[in-house]
C-alpha cells in the first residue's frame, strides 16, 4: 500500500459523515468570515490578539481554513486536511484562550473554548478513522483496490 492509499484508506462507516459536516462546515463558513468579516474575525482580530502580521495571516488562516473545510465535507484528503486545522486550533487556544483562562478563570474558558474543543476532537477523530465510507477517499480507495486486484489478477484458486 502506497503512501496515498495509506493517506485515503478508511473503514469507518458512513456516520462519519456527520463529524465531517460538523467539523467541514465550520470550517469553511469561519474562513469565508475571515473575509467577508476582516476587521472583527480575521485581520483585525488577529491584530487585536497580537498575532504577528495580521493582514498576511488573516488571508492566509482563512484560505486554510476554506480550502481543507472544504475537502473535509468532500472527504478527500481528509487525513491532510485536518492537519493544518489543527495548527490553527492550537493557535486560537494558545492566542484566545489561556488569557481567558488566566484572566477569568476555568469556567469562563471552559464557555469560551467549547467550540474549539469539539473542532479539535472532532479534526482528531478523522484523523484517525478517515473520512468514513461516504466519501471521495473511500471512493478512491475502493477503485484502486479494484485496479490493483485486476492487475495482479483473482489470486489462488480455491481448494
Amino acid at each position: 500500500m502506497n503512501l496515498l492509499q495509506r493517506v485515503t484508506s478508511t473503514q469507518a462507516p458512513a456516520s462519519v459523515v456527520l463529524i465531517r459536516i460538523m467539523v467541514g462546515a465550520v470550517f469553511l463558513s469561519e474562513g469565508i468570515q475571515k473575509f467577508l468579516y476582516a476587521a472583527d474575525v480575521g485581520s483585525g482580530r488577529f491584530a487585536k490578539i497580537g498575532l504577528p502580521n495580521p493582514e498576511f495571516l488573516g488571508p492566509f488562516v482563512g484560505g486554510f481554513e476554506i480550502v481543507c473545510g472544504a475537502l473535509v465535507l468532500l472527504g478527500l484528503f481528509t487525513r491532510l486536511a485536518v492537519l493544518p486545522l489543527l495548527v490553527i486550533m492550537a493557535v486560537a487556544i494558545l492566542s484566545t484562550k489561556i488569557p481567558i483562562l488566566q484572566e477569568s478563570g476555568f469556567w469562563k474558558m471552559a464557555h469560551a473554548s467549547r467550540n474549539d474543543y469539539c473542532m479539535v476532537m472532532g479534526s482528531i477523530y478523522l484523523l484517525v478513522v478517515g473520512a468514513g465510507a461516504w466519501s471521495l477517499d473511500a471512493k478512491w480507495s475502493r477503485q484502486a483496490a479494484r485496479d490493483a486486484k485486476a492487475k495482479n489478477g483473482p489470486g489462488p484458486a480455491p481448494h
